[in-house]
């Protein structure tokens, strides 16, 4: 059975470390304790790994955010996966920061690659796990925010936390939706 994992950003340097990209920083924490490498590919880089008796594709879209959902229906065609086997890992201004949130459906909830996303490929109805990255910033600052980088301390709380996230992929895999979702939301 074949699982399609997205971790959601922005490509290059200058947006390393942002808040924007937790989506990226989160597939990127997985990949390293799978100990498996992205290559370029068509529309992003790629990894695959197995998790028991499951297969990943790894995909972090290079088509920038707000055109993530090129890249997320490319590989669900490409790799024949079903739209219950699709996770995305995703920034959330709504939640505290740190907060872990996985969600088996909803609204884009503002939010423009998942909104993306939900327009090319027809459904709200797909797995997503959110990270809290607050929302301390003044009215009309949200996009400074959201590109700003995270500081030295929240990198730190951010590693802990992905090792979080890589333990939420492994369980939506092999346990699925609702008994990850009862394990891990409000801890």
């Amino acid at each position: 059975m074949k699982y399609l994992i997205v971790g959601l950003g922005n490509i290059g340097p200058e947006y390393q470390n942002t808040r924007h990209n937790i989506g990226f920083m989160m597939l990127d924490a997985f990949a390293k304790a799978s100990n498996v490498f992205f290559a370029e590919q068509r529309y992003g880089s790629v990894a695959q790994c197995r998790v028991k008796n499951k297969e990943l594709v790894l995909l972090k879209p290079n088509t920038f955010m707000n055109l993530s959902g090129n890249a997320v229906r490319y590989y669900l065609q490409k790799e024949n996966i079903p739209i219950e086997n699709l996770l995305v890992l995703v920034d959330d201004l709504a939640l505290p920061f740190g907060t872990l949130r996985l969600r088996g459906k909803g609204s884009a909830g503002g939010h423009n690659g998942l909104k993306n996303i939900q327009e090319l490929i027809g459904t709200e109805g797909y797995a997503r796990l959110k990270f809290g990255i607050g929302a301390d910033f003044n009215k009309g600052q949200q996009i400074d925010y959201v590109l700003g980088k995270f500081t030295d301390e929240d990198l730190k709380l951010i590693e802990e936390r992905c090792a979080v996230t890589t333990e939420v992929i492994k369980s939506f895999c092999l346990a699925g939706l609702q008994l990850t979702m009862t394990q891990y939301n409000n801890k």
